[in-house]
């Protein structure tokens, strides 16, 4: 390994050294608010109007951004004029509580790779002695931050978005030749940030760690500046890391990418080079040797990541900047899966040290292996040991005897032998002549394998479809579950289906138990078969009476927010055995407020004469379809629609409904449309719309959807002038916990992280002012209360109502309706809903109580504004 580097980032230095340079980024991006504190600016006839160049170019004539861009930086050696930036008064430093020196180490500029040390020097304007101390320390005790660590996060932030201004324009199109990129060049940065009450402001940026030594410099001081240096050449020289962490990491990436984000999954087919390759090793070495630096960037601050495509968005319009994009990517997506893989909760990731140091170099060699471990075909990304671990309840099944097959004619139509595990005791018991079975398991019985035998040595036998495994693992929704095996005749091309087996499996609910007067109440948000959060407590927790005595208020106030915090709360006579509940009774208690629950009067006329648009899964459509028939008191038509609906029949046809379904993941990802794709031909489609709150838009689904969407909705309603409708984002929900054959599966820590992906979108959601449902905090603690579905993550199900159903093994009765909050005893909501649930009119009914819970908080989003109008 070299060790000769390079302290200069040219393009650093051009930019943010000088006040021309900054003065440029501010007249650029007007509309990012910098944290600038700039008392004079350059000005020029040469510079374009700023809101010109946040414009992208069209076939119009506009000038594209990437020109302007290309102006205004050689702009920046003219003799120029002096002005203020936009004439306000001059900056006074005596406004400045404290102004701290930050230091920050840039070891790459494109993409960015940034890291700020824990400890910085601290002086209190006017007085100038300087000291150095821990940030956190003067964000505790000279700041007094309510939140230090925001207060902390706050200022990485603006230096993030000044290093990420800088990296756009040193990538920029331009006429003139583009430097070369060092991999031997760093840039050690010192930030002055001064702080006005606690908000920073970067006052100047110098290229050196600056210490500005006073004579009276003591021990402490030295001794800081020694560790300052020793941790910048641990970072840029050391070579210690972990290649087998850097290799999973790797895999998780490539294996999680089809699910998360459609637009990047193509690149899990792409091949990378060594020039893209590099980057990723050099930052899982520098996070394997930070000593007392933390990680600036990549950032998992959802605003940071924002930025990010906001910017290249602007300078990239034909899209010839992706491969940067697309190492950003990678970066951010391996410091999530590094984090998962040592559970480190904080970006400092203490626990890396002293890991072995294999030979990295080994790591190239092996990457062409790691593409083979992964099937092109699926688009989904499996490792061998995941498949292995789905198969493991599978073995003992296929430990059972081999028999020959028989090549008799009248054995052509049988299967000889079907083996389940855990043991179904399938009823009647099995005989190839009989073709239809039946079985009921427990509550806790959430999987099943199943693996079949034909009878006859010219066929094979398959699980569901023509081509299905004849070895799968099944998902086992509440309620009735319906498994098929097919027999095929392998010696016709066509592979025809002789003979179909039937196994209906009946999973039961809860357990309830019948309570009086003598119980006790009892509260949960996660269940301990899945720690969502490790550090809190699981399952049936009693209830304090202060808590029991706020909610029970005769007014408790009505919910303001679509993500407010709550829990599930059940009577029982214990809160240690959870079969000792009478789970009817549970009902969503959100803190200290409840939602309202609409008449279908007050909902009817709340969304007269609107326009309601879905876009997202059947999770999404499920919820639409509960609106439906609350609105309409009965659900006339029903199909599990993956293209595209419209509903003119709804509240008397005084409501449109339209429903896109997302993502089409059956179509090859070259040819699926992208979600601004779906969308904007949604929009079309249910025009005309007006830009008002007459025009609703409701977006989400289980786990597709990210913080990235929402920028994206974001710039699609913008172009279509509809930037003032009201946008319902659902968050993400449980799912895929399950190890079920042909459907990707998270690991127990990916579920956990489900968490962060979650507030991120929320926390975005509602910085565009959108509206917001929480599906995940309600979903995560009744995880194994799905209904059927390979993912394990629908909460619905459109059934017949019970006129129109034929004979089944087991009579299915409706559940008895959730309530949202207001203890037990407030009969009136449920008597409401118990209303159209149980109007015999209507050939298809909405079920599924979880659901029933999200969507009551969906319609009372929707309709929040109409109650402000009326209490007005």
């Amino acid at each position: 390994m070299s060790l000769q580097k390079a302290n200069v980032l040219p393009q650093i230095q051009h930019l943010i050294y000088r006040t021309k340079g900054l003065c440029q980024i501010v007249r650029t991006f007007p509309d990012l608010q910098l944290p600038l504190a700039l008392p004079a600016c350059p000005e020029s006839s040469a510079l374009l109007d700023p809101l010109q160049a946040v414009k992208s170019h069209d076939n119009n004539g506009r000038t594209s951004f990437a020109q302007t861009l290309y102006q205004q930086t050689k702009t920046l050696q003219q003799p120029q004029t002096v002005t203020s930036v936009d004439h306000k008064e001059p900056f006074k430093i005596q406004d400045l509580s404290i102004i701290i020196k930050a230091y920050v180490l840039v070891t790459s500029l494109t993409p960015l790779r940034a890291f700020i040390h824990s400890s910085g020097v601290v002086s209190f304007p006017p007085r100038k002695k300087r000291f150095a101390v821990k940030l956190q320390t003067v964000f505790e005790t000279f700041l007094r931050a309510s939140s230090p660590q925001q207060t902390f996060d706050d200022m990485k932030e603006a230096i993030s978005k000044l290093l990420l201004v800088t990296e756009v324009f040193s990538e920029a199109p331009s006429s003139g030749p583009k430097p070369c990129q060092c991999s031997s060049c760093f840039q050690m940065l010192t930030f002055d940030i001064g702080f006005s009450s606690l908000h920073p402001v970067v006052l100047e940026v110098h290229g050196h760690f600056d210490f500005q030594a006073d004579e009276d410099t003591n021990f402490q001081d030295q001794s800081f500046k020694r560790t300052l240096l020793e941790d910048t050449f641990r970072i840029l020289l050391s070579n210690l890391s972990s290649s087998s962490t850097f290799f999973e990491a790797l895999q998780n990436v490539y294996r999680s990418a089809g699910i998360k984000d459609e637009y990047h999954q193509k690149e899990s087919d792409h091949c990378l080079t060594l020039e893209e390759l590099n980057p990723l090793i050099s930052f899982v070495k520098e996070l394997q040797n930070l000593g007392q630096f933390e990680l600036l960037f990549p950032s998992a601050a959802p605003k940071v990541s924002f930025l990010l495509h906001d910017l290249y968005r602007m300078v990239n319009p034909e899209r010839r900047l992706d491969s940067i994009l697309n190492v950003h990517w990678l970066l951010s997506n391996l410091l999530e899966q590094l984090q998962v893989i040592n559970k480190v909760a904080h970006t400092n990731l203490p626990g890396w040290r002293n890991k072995d140091s294999r030979n990295v170099s080994r790591i190239k060699a092996r990457w062409s292996n790691l593409r083979t471990s992964y099937s092109a075909k699926q688009h989904t990304k499996v490792r061998a040991s995941t498949t292995a671990e789905k198969h493991e309840g599978l073995h003992l099944l296929n430990q059972a005897k081999e028999i020959p097959c028989s090549h008799d004619k009248d054995t052509l139509l049988h299967v000889r032998q079907i083996f389940t595990s855990p043991d179904l005791g399938l009823h009647p018991e099995f005989d190839p002549k009989i073709k239809e079975y039946y079985t009921e398991v427990p509550f806790d019985v959430v999987t099943v394998q199943i693996r079949a035998e034909p009878m006859n040595c010219q066929c094979e036998v398959h699980l569901d479809e023509k081509k299905g495994p004849s070895a799968a693992n099944y998902p086992l929704g509440l309620g009735i579950n319906r498994i098929n095996i097919l027999i095929t005749d392998e010696s016709q091309s066509l592979h025809e289906i002789l003979s179909i087996y039937k196994i209906i499996i009946y999973r039961e609910d809860r357990p309830n138990m019948l309570l009086f007067d003598d119980f006790m109440v009892c509260g949960f948000v996660q269940d301990c078969g899945s720690l969502i959060h490790p550090e809190e407590s699981c399952g049936l927790q009693p209830l304090s009476a202060e808590y029991l005595s706020t909610i029970s208020k005769p007014q408790l106030r009505t919910c303001e927010m679509g993500d407010t915090k709550g829990q599930w709360i059940v009577p029982c006579l214990s809160c240690s055995d959870n079969r000792t509940c009478d789970w009817r009774q549970i009902t969503w208690q959100p803190a200290n407020c409840q939602y309202p629950i609409l008449k279908k009067t007050e909902l009817q006329q709340c969304v007269k004469n609107k326009k309601i648009l879905f876009i997202g899964d059947s999770t999404n459509r499920g919820m639409m379809y509960y609106l439906i028939e609350r609105v309409n008191d009965t659900l006339q038509e029903w199909q599990k629609a993956h293209d595209m609906k419209f509903y003119h029949n709804v509240n008397n046809r005084k409501t449109f409904i339209s429903y896109s379904y997302y993502p089409q993941f059956w179509i090859n990802i070259n040819q699926r449309p992208t979600f601004e794709e779906a969308l904007e031909l949604l929009l079309l489609r249910s025009q005309p719309l007006e830009n008002t709150g007459q025009t609703i838009l409701v977006v989400g689904g289980v786990q597709w959807l990210n913080f990235h969407h929402l920028h994206i909705i974001h710039n699609v309603l913008k172009r279509a002038n509809l930037s003032n409708i009201l946008v319902v984002i659902k968050s993400l929900g449980m799912g895929f916990h399950l190890p079920v054959d042909g459907v990707h599966s998270l690991s127990p820590a990916e579920v956990q992280n489900l968490w962060n992906e979650n507030q991120a979108i929320l926390n975005t959601a509602k910085q565009y002012g959108y509206e917001v449902v929480d599906t995940f905090i309600i979903t995560m603690g009744r995880y194994k209360e799905f209904l059927q579905g390979k993912c394990g993550c629908h909460f619905h199900e459109v059934v017949k109502s019970k006129t129109s159903e034929g004979n089944s093994p087991m009579t299915m009765t409706l559940s008895r309706p959730y309530a949202l909050g207001k203890y037990f005893n407030n009969q009136s909501n449920l008597m409401q809903l118990q209303a159209y649930l149980s109007n015999p009119q209507s050939p298809y009914h909405v079920r599924g109580p979880i659901n029933q819970v999200y969507s009551e908080i969906l319609l009372s989003r929707i309709c929040a504004n109409d109650r402000k109008a009326v209490g007005t």
